[in-house]
């Protein structure tokens, strides 16, 4: 079977998911063995690290180490083909048979290949020559350094690439009473914005969404109690920005779980091992910040690795969570290199999944990578179309970015997005901890599937509303009510605000004009259709939250009225608008107006609160450093405080 079969820039997703198809790779086998050994190059005998060794016709698989060293576990007892495969080396297929409890060594030695350089596929590099303009031959070792020198020797190299945002303008009520979306429970934007701004650069517009900046942050909200497994607040208060607006918080949170109460665990740890990820912020990072979730991991918890660079391999069955050596030997011997075959790697993983499904428990693949994907499916509609699928099987995702320079935020925003899961960014041990150790239960185990808001806005009290981010979270008015429209998921522990700018009634409404229509003239409603003033006269807007059960498919919706009347508001709401401001500024909104980042400072200040992990601190420095730095132009820096 050409299970993991591929060639320069050309992966085999149908293959593998044939392979995981058979009944060869469902089959139990009870007596199992290990078959281990070196990969060494013919010329000189050295190690060849980076090394594809699987056994044919299954899913167990692995990379040669540092020191050419391989070990395949979990071998069915036997006669198997143990293959090799190493870009720029022939391939090679040995007899071994494995005997139950038993270790079977079995060494290989690969010949080397003439690699053409044009068959070296660098995408994303504006001016770089044509593939075809090169057709002289290299050695195998000396084409990858050749890439490599390639990629690092263009000034500023750099294919990061972010959704486009149209941020939301405001919205008439007479045309638009309802604003309907999806929760989004993402951090990545934060983080990944704090490590542009550490390293003396203005975040990239698109970088930021205003929405996982504000929602980074814990806010202190009263216990959840009822029936339902998270509880909604509002807040109204006058819009620091524009004092003569509102400005509404709508919040969910749900109730906290300590790790020894969390349901056992079915994890998969998929792991991206390819050549792109070994600068010391990605694989090296990577596989620390799995360390600190081992160790959070009991004796019921199970977790499989699953590698993919060329092609997808098994490195470690489904463990017990307890045998943390085993695991973290199975991580230490992850070396980067070779292409990315995302999609092989996200199958893979979800097969095992499957295989080790617990009833009841928290089914999940962890999926760390930069996201980009240049093998078999990659493009953000076949990776959204293939987690779909996934998806179904009522197992969720979580998807951990990493590294610089060639990060795909986007493709991996879509990727959870679509796949009942959270994206986080990662850019160094402290947020790992954040991710993975101090919000485990957030990112592991989701409470609430599906979970999507819709407010409709009284138009005796407000004449025009805008809502701040969740650009790429918008959902149809009829959305709301069909139950098989995909939507956010909420873990235990999580907080997430939506904050409203509204514009009361009678006054002007800051947004373009249009002709009058010259065939459907405005024309009020029949009295008879409209609703007595009386009833809702003291009413702002009404909140509908819709959810679903983790393994449910019918949604649940609660609902309540919000009065019209500002009040002093909570420190959590002053650091919210703070980060809502701060978060205009950099995308250069014109709704910003004169609000500049001394009174984004001043407004934290008075927010902050507690702070025990000190993130709010950290915010207000990250301000203060744009602020020094002049990162965004002298009219955006002094001002008053409000």
């Amino acid at each position: 079977m050409n299970v993991y079969r591929m060639s320069a820039g050309i992966g085999t997703l149908f293959g593998l998911l044939l392979a995981l198809s058979s009944p060869a790779t469902a089959s139990v086998q009870p007596e199992r063995g290990t078959v281990e050994g070196k990969v060494v190059d013919a010329a000189g005998s050295a190690p060849i690290a980076g090394a594809q060794v699987f056994i044919e016709g299954t899913v167990t698989g692995t990379l040669t180490d540092a020191a050419g060293a391989y070990s395949l576990e979990d071998v069915p007892a036997g006669r198997q083909i143990v293959a090799v495969r190493l870009i720029g080396y022939r391939d090679m297929r040995k007899s071994v048979t494995v005997v139950a409890n038993r270790t079977a060594v079995l060494d290989f030695t690969l010949e080397q290949t003439a690699l053409r350089i044009q068959d070296i596929v660098v995408t994303g590099v504006a001016g770089t020559t044509p593939r075809t303009a090169l057709p002289f031959t290299v050695g195998p070792l000396s084409a990858r350094a050749a890439a490599v020198q390639v990629l690092h020797g263009v000034p500023g190299f750099n294919t990061e690439s972010y959704a486009p945002i149209e941020e939301n303008d405001f919205r008439l009520v007479s045309a638009s009473p309802l604003s309907t979306f999806s929760i989004d429970v993402d951090r990545a934007s934060y983080a990944n914005m704090r490590r542009f701004i550490q390293a003396g650069e203005r975040p990239p517009v698109d970088a930021v969404r205003i929405e996982e900046l504000i929602n980074y942050f814990p806010y202190e909200w009263d216990e959840v109690s009822g029936d339902h497994p998270f509880a909604v607040e509002t807040e109204v208060w006058d819009a620091p920005w524009k004092p003569e607006h509102r400005l509404v918080r709508v919040g969910l949170r749900a109730p906290s779980v300590e790790t020894a109460h969390l349901p056992p665990s079915n994890l998969v740890f998929l792991m991206d091992v390819s050549g792109s990820m070994s600068p010391p912020g990605k694989l090296p990072l990577l596989k620390k910040a799995f360390a600190l979730l081992v160790d959070q991991l009991r004796p019921h918890d199970r977790v499989a690795i699953v590698v993919y660079a060329g092609a997808a391999g098994l490195v470690l069955p489904s463990t017990q969570g307890n045998r943390r050596g085993k695991i973290l030997q199975a991580m230490g011997r992850l070396e980067a290199g070779g292409s990315t075959a995302g999609g092989a790697g996200i199958a893979l993983a979800y097969e095992v999944a499957r295989k080790h499904f617990i009833e009841d428990g928290n089914n999940r693949v962890i999926l760390a990578t930069d996201g980009d994907f240049n093998v078999g499916a990659s493009s953000d509609g076949e990776m959204v179309r293939l987690i779909e699928r996934e998806r179904e099987s009522g197992i969720f995702l979580t998807v951990l970015g990493f590294g610089t320079g060639n990060l795909k935020d986007s493709k991996m925003e879509q990727i959870a997005n679509h796949g009942n899961g959270n994206f986080h960014y990662v850019d160094g041990l402290l947020e790992a901890r954040k991710v993975l150790v101090e919000e485990m239960g957030g990112t592991l185990l989701t409470v609430a599937k599906d979970v999507k808001l819709q407010i409709e806005f009284n138009p005796a009290r407000v004449a025009a509303y805008r809502l701040i981010g969740y650009e790429n979270r918008l959902l149809a008015d009829e959305d709301f009510n069909d139950d098989t429209k995909d939507a956010g998921e909420l873990g235990a522990g999580h907080t997430v605000t939506a904050l409203y700018e509204v514009v009361p009634a009678g006054l002007p409404v800051p947004r373009g004009s249009v002709d009058p229509l010259r065939y459907q003239p405005a024309a009020e409603p029949p009295e008879a259709e409209a609703a007595p003033e009386s009833a809702f006269e003291d009413e702002l807007l009404y909140v509908k939250v819709r959810y679903k059960d983790p393994d449910g498919s019918e949604s649940k919706l609660l609902a309540h009225a919000v009065p019209d009347r500002a009040a002093s508001p909570s420190g959590g709401f002053r650091f919210a608008a703070a980060v809502a401001g701060f978060g205009m500024l950099l995308r250069d909104s014109p709704h910003a107006g004169r609000y500049t980042l001394d009174d984004v400072i001043g407004l934290a200040e008075r927010g902050r609160g507690s702070d025990p992990r000190g993130y709010r601190g950290e915010f207000i420095r990250l301000v203060e450093t744009v602020r020094d730095l002049d990162l965004l132009g002298a009219e955006a820096t002094g001002g008053g405080q409000r």
